[in-house]
């Protein structure tokens, strides 16, 4: 039996894909190898949101080229879709396909087999307007599935490169979404986690379809417990999305929301589609309508021009509204973009300086959320053994990471923890035994 073997760089969306193409090899009679090992064929992955990401992915091509000389090495993903040229020329790289056309893989090796010749399948993105539908059942690491709903992204922010490495913004079918999401429910999920290159901008090119309807139509998935949108921009957080969010039973109170910068004239520089007075009363109507809602956030420090003002007030704007949790990315100039060629560069101890107050209100943010849940119950789905022995780790739907003790065989369940003490990055808890047919809630609830 032929083997394969897979490497993933970068995001939830390439971790999706990854599965999504090892579904076609299983279909074709072949056995999936750690990477380690010497696999008739090679898949590696690659990222490029950075320059480092391209750096990191001809790294792991080289070290499978090195280890495996016989095998037949493929690269995919968005480094292979922006620079073909570039991977093509790394000596004992086969086959090369970019973001499109992964199903045609399997016809790329026999050919490549046949003739010995390396092939360059990657094509214009930009000229993509059809979402290519990649089925993945289950998967093979994780509690959490993944769906992917769309593709590609019109924003062009100056700092990024993705619209070139994914293109346009195409939505996925919502028939498709719903079978998937249902096929998933029944391989034993129990949360689905709503994701794609710009989740939230989901039916922008559908007719009479937008990602409230989305949200409506998997509500109605039976034994699907949880839905978490994996992104979303607070433009794309529309009175009709947060009227669904609010009287949904499944959509969890954990909403990741991009903010890169609180300050104006920063959001101008990077080309962002919002104002932070628009983005303030999108988070306060938020809040009322999802009491205790964790609202997590992506912030980029040390933009071009970013002045000491214009830092202060993200910080500011961060502390005002209370963010449960930050990604803190270092602005790094990405080849290719508008960004880049801006003159007024931030120096890199400064830029270091202003990150790490940043993590700090993180930590403290982060701990004063889960503060507010000491001694309450939360639903967990377990997902993997925890630090001691007979102990598990999970996630509560407002996002807070919980390690308690209890046996093996609930990984993946949903089972009631309470919180004993609170802290971050994980909060201890313990089970809580539901009693059926109990009387009243508290009966219901009885701590082991």
């Amino acid at each position: 039996m032929a083997t394969v073997a897979f490497h993933t760089l970068g995001c939830k969306v390439n971790h999706y894909e990854t599965e999504a193409i090892w579904q076609l090899f299983k279909d074709n009679d072949y056995e999936r190898v750690e990477f380690e090992t010497n696999a008739d064929v090679f898949i590696i992955n690659t990222c490029t949101v950075t320059n480092t990401g391209d750096k990191k992915s001809r790294q792991v091509i080289r070290r499978a080229i090195r280890n495996n000389p016989d095998a037949v090495v493929c690269v995919t993903g968005c480094y292979a879709q922006t620079s073909p040229a570039e991977i093509m020329a790394i000596p004992g790289v086969d086959i090369v396909v970019g973001t499109q056309d992964r199903h045609k893989l399997l016809t790329y090796i026999e050919e490549y087999k046949a003739s010995r010749q390396p092939i360059n399948g990657v094509g214009n993105i930009m000229k993509n307007r059809k979402y290519e539908e990649l089925e993945v059942p289950y998967f093979t690491d994780r509690t959490r599935a993944s769906l992917k709903i769309q593709e590609g992204c019109n924003n062009f922010c100056t700092f990024c490169i993705i619209p070139w490495a994914r293109g346009l913004m195409r939505s996925r079918d919502p028939e498709q979404v719903v079978s998937q999401a249902t096929t998933l429910v029944n391989s034993g999920y129990k949360e689905i986690v709503l994701t794609g290159i710009h989740t939230g901008g989901y039916g922008e090119d559908l007719k009479d379809y937008n990602l409230a309807q989305l949200l409506r139509d998997l509500e109605e998935v039976d034994n699907l417990e949880r839905i978490r949108i994996s992104s979303i921009e607070a433009s794309q957080l529309t009175d009709e999305v947060i009227d669904v969010i609010d009287k949904s039973t499944k959509v969890v109170r954990h909403l990741h929301i991009p903010l890169q910068s609180g300050s104006d004239t920063v959001l101008k520089r990077m080309r962002r589609k919002y104002t932070m007075a628009h983005f303030s009363e999108r988070l306060q109507k938020l809040h009322k309508a999802l009491p205790g809602l964790a609202v997590t956030s992506d912030v980029i420090v040390g933009f071009p021009g970013e002045t000491e003002e214009e830092f202060q007030e993200t910080f500011d704007f961060i502390v005002e509204h209370q963010f449960s949790e930050l990604h803190v990315f270092p602005y790094s100039m990405r080849t290719g973009t508008p960004a880049a060629r801006m003159t007024d560069q931030v120096d890199e101890e400064v830029k270091n300086v202003r990150v790490h107050r940043l993590i700090e209100l993180s930590n403290q943010l982060a701990k004063k959320y889960a503060s507010k849940y000491d001694q309450t119950v939360l639903e967990v789905i377990p997902e993997e053994k925890g630090s001691h022995d007979g102990h598990l780790v999970g996630y509560a739907d407002n996002y807070m990471k919980i390690e308690f003790a209890g046996d093996e065989s609930l990984i993946g369940q949903l089972v009631k923890v309470k919180v004993t003490e609170p802290g971050y990055p994980i909060n201890k808890g313990k089970l809580v035994k539901v009693v059926e047919h109990a009387t009243n809630k508290d009966e219901r609830l009885v701590i082991y």
